[in-house]
């Protein structure tokens, strides 16, 4: 990945990509094309949501709804949102599960309208000025004692070669087929940054989790849990 300037990377240039890659991307998770879904983190957010005691869950920014399906498959009542139409008519064609169209500017307690014990991000919080404002939101529509958890790229290893500071970063789509065009941007965070982000909108961040991929050795995601402190 190349850092580039930040007038050329934008929250909006990642509903672009998504728009144009949301075929694609059905695909590559439905025929389990990422390794590391497959064997690790996939399972990993499962286990996590699994250990908390939750009769609702929001997943915002489902995509194609595969997560949505694991945990409703385990009798838990289970919404998702995500910002790109196509991605949720897919996500309707697999389950009869409640599938919203909503950019992450638009979640609110009017536009969500129930409260929820968990609300999920897996591996769906990409952006900068949207990532804030769904921080911002989520006390107002989570139940009491409600959980936040995010799952994302461990800031230490997607870092890579460039300075460990907050900052837009150019996508790629190394290792997916070539079906898959004009890459999302993506905003670095560092683990400080994101617990930051935790504690000055009434969450506590409760627990860390990292993923251990089995071929590397190192970290293959960062789960972060949170919970309302007021």
């Amino acid at each position: 990945m190349t850092k580039v300037g930040i007038n050329t990377l934008s929250d909006i240039k990642i509903l672009d990509s998504w728009q144009k890659n949301a075929t694609p991307w059905t695909k590559a998770i439905q025929e389990n094309q990422i390794e590391t879904r497959v064997t690790v983190t996939n399972q990993a957010i499962i286990d996590v949501v699994k250990s908390i005691k939750a009769n609702s869950i929001l997943d915002i920014g489902c995509g194609e709804g595969w997560l949505v399906r694991a945990l409703s498959s385990k009798g838990v009542s289970v919404t998702g949102i995500d910002a790109i139409p196509d991605l949720i008519a897919n996500a309707k064609k697999q389950s009869k599960n409640s599938y919203q169209v909503l950019e992450y500017e638009q979640l609110s307690e009017t536009t969500i309208g129930d409260k929820y014990d968990v609300a999920i991000c897996n591996f769906s919080l990409l952006g900068k000025e949207s990532v804030e404002h769904i921080f911002k939101t989520i006390p107002l529509i989570l139940n009491e004692d409600g959980y936040f958890i995010i799952q994302t790229l461990h800031p230490n290893i997607s870092c890579g070669q460039y300075p460990y500071i907050d900052g837009w970063r150019e996508g790629s789509w190394q290792g997916f087929d070539d079906e898959f065009t004009d890459p999302a941007p993506w905003y670095f965070r560092t683990i400080e940054s994101w617990f930051n982000l935790f504690n000055k909108n009434s969450l506590k961040l409760n627990k860390i989790v990292e993923p251990i991929n089995p071929k590397t050795q190192g970290p293959a995601s960062l789960i972060m849990i949170g919970i309302i402190t007021n």
